[in-house]
C-alpha cells in the first residue's frame, strides 16, 4: 500500500500533488493508494474546520483509493507520541511507500533525521529546523524499522506553492471565516473543484466550522478545584494556578490568555485545551503510553519510566548543588543514578487536634499545588474538608514537583497510620 497521513482540512491543490504522486507510485507497483486521515481533532489537537466525513470525500475525489480513520490520540498525546504510533500503525497495515512534501531536499531531511535516530529522542526537535514534522516522520520510522523489522520508503515531492507562498490550510480557513463563509476567489484558485463542490455543500448544511463544546470545556475550567485540574493531563502546576487566577471564562480566547501565561505555546495550548473539554485524566494518558511500550514503539526517551528516572536523577542532583538545567543536560546525555527512582513517598501534614479523629486510614488525599507553590492535599470526610501543604524532605519535593510538572504523570494520595502519626502516601498510579 502507498500511504500518506494527514488532516486534509480541507483538501487543497497541494494535496492534489501527494495524492497524485502516491497514485503514481501506486500504479506502477500494482496497488492502492491509503489516505490515514485524522479523525475528532487534528494532529495539533484542534477541532477540525471540516469534517471527517466531508474530508474523506474529497481525498477520494483526488484519486485516493481508501480512507482510514485514525482517531483517539490527538486529544491526548503530543506528536512526540502520536508519530510513533500511527507509523507503527501504517507499518503494520502494509504500508510499504509513504508520500510528503518537502522544502528542501531529502538528503537534507535524512541528513537532519540521522542525528535524532542516533540519540533515540524525537521530542523537542528545535523550532527552526525546516520541515522539522518531515525530520520527525523520517527518523521515527528509521528507529521502527529497527524495532518492527520493517519499515516505509519515503517519496518526497517539493511542497506546493501559488508564487513564493506555501499553501496554507490554516490560511485558507481563516481566510473563508474572515469573509462571512463564504470562499473568496484568493482561496477558490487554492483548491480543486471536488473541493470547492464539498466544501460549498458543508457550508450549506451549516457543518463548518467544526467547534469545541465550549459550555462543557469553560464549565470545567469555572468550577474544577486545583486538585481536579491537576488530574486532567497536560496541565502542570503553573497551568492550573493561571486558570484559577483567570477565572470567570466566558470565552476560549481567556482561557488561552491563561495558559500563555503559564508558558503554553499554541501547540500545547490547543493539547490542554482538547485534554480538558474531554476530561482526559493524566492515568488515562499514563496507560496509553504504556499500552504502547509494551509493542516497542514508544521511543526509549520517551517511556514514562524514563520520565520518571528523570525526576529522580533531577531532585538528586540539585540536592548535591547541581543547578537543574545542568541535571537535565547531565540525565540527557546519558548520567544517570544507580539507586531507582521512588514509586511511593510518604508525607507528614499540618492539621488541626479537631480534624484527626476524622481521619481514617485509606482516605483519598487529593493532591495539588497551592497558590504558594506548596504541594498541599485535600482531605473530603463526610464531617468536613480539610486542606495541608504536605511536609517533604527537599529532594522528595523537588521530586515530586517535576512529576506533576511532567503533565503525564498520575499521582495518588491515601492516608496511613503510622507510629509517629498520620502521613500521606503518595503513589505514581
Amino acid at each position: 500500500m502507498i500511504g500518506i497521513s494527514a488532516d486534509f482540512d480541507p483538501v487543497h491543490l497541494g494535496h492534489v500533488d501527494l495524492i497524485q504522486k502516491a497514485r503514481q507510485v501506486a500504479d506502477e507497483k500494482g496497488e492502492e493508494v491509503v489516505i490515514y486521515l485524522n479523525k475528532g481533532y487534528s494532529a495539533n489537537h484542534a477541532p477540525f474546520f471540516t469534517s471527517f466525513e466531508a474530508r474523506s470525500k474529497m481525498a477520494l475525489e483526488a484519486g485516493a483509493d481508501r480512507i482510514v480513520p485514525i482517531e483517539g490520540l490527538h486529544h491526548r498525546l503530543t506528536m512526540a507520541y502520536t508519530v510513533p504510533i500511527r507509523i507503527a500503525m501504517m507499518i503494520e497495515d502494509g504500508v510499504r511507500d509513504y508520500v510528503d512534501a518537502a522544502d528542501v531536499s531529502p538528503a537534507k531531511i535524512k541528513k537532519y533525521a540521522s542525528n535524532f535516530v542516533k540519540q533515540g529522542i524525537f521530542s523537542g526537535i528545535p523550532r527552526q529546523l525546516p520541515n522539522r514534522n518531515v525530520i520527525r516522520w523520517y527518523a521515527v520510522n528509521e528507529f521502527l524499522g529497527k524495532v518492527l523489522a520493517n519499515k516505509m520508503e519515503f517519496h518526497f515531492i517539493p511542497e506546493s506553492k501559488v508564487g513564493e507562498e506555501k499553501i496554507s490550510g490554516r490560511i485558507i480557513r481563516r481566510e473563508i471565516i474572515d469573509n462571512n463563509m463564504e470562499i473568496p476567489k484568493s482561496v477558490q484558485r487554492l483548491l480543486p473543484k471536488s473541493t470547492m463542490k464539498i466544501l460549498k455543500e458543508e457550508i450549506n448544511k451549516d457543518n463548518i466550522p467544526g467547534e469545541r463544546n465550549l459550555e462543557v470545556l469553560l464549565d470545567r475550567l469555572n468550577n474544577f478545584s486545583r486538585p481536579r485540574l491537576l488530574e486532567i493531563a497536560h496541565l502542570n502546576a503553573v497551568a492550573v494556578e493561571e486558570i484559577v487566577q483567570g477565572r470567570k471564562y466566558r470565552k476560549e480566547t481567556s482561557a488561552w490568555a491563561s495558559l500563555r501565561k503559564a508558558g503554553y505555546g499554541p501547540v500545547l495550548t490547543r493539547l490542554a485545551l482538547s485534554c480538558s473539554e474531554e476530561n482526559v485524566t493524566r492515568r488515562e494518558v499514563y496507560d496509553l503510553i504504556r499500552c504502547y511500550e509494551k509493542d516497542g514503539i514508544i521511543p526509549p526517551d520517551q517511556k514514562v519510566e524514563r520520565v520518571i528516572e528523570r525526576a529522580w536523577f533531577v531532585a538528586s542532583s540539585v540536592e548535591k548543588g547541581i543547578t537543574s538545567q545542568e541535571a537535565h543536560e547531565k540525565f540527557r546525555k546519558g548520567e544517570n543514578i544507580l539507586k531507582k527512582p521512588p514509586h511511593t513517598v510518604d508525607a507528614g501534614l499540618h492539621l488541626r487536634n479537631f480534624e484527626i479523629p476524622s481521619l481514617k486510614e485509606g482516605l483519598e488525599a487529593y493532591l495539588y499545588v497551592d497558590k504558594r507553590g506548596m504541594i498541599s492535599c485535600l482531605l473530603r470526610t463526610s464531617e468536613r474538608k480539610m486542606k495541608s501543604p504536605l511536609k517533604l524532605p527537599a529532594k522528595d519535593a523537588t521530586y515530586l514537583r517535576l512529576l506533576i510538572d511532567s503533565q503525564i504523570v498520575p499521582l495518588q494520595g491515601s492516608m496511613i497510620s503510622k507510629k509517629r502519626g498520620w502521613r500521606v502516601r503518595i503513589r505514581i498510579r
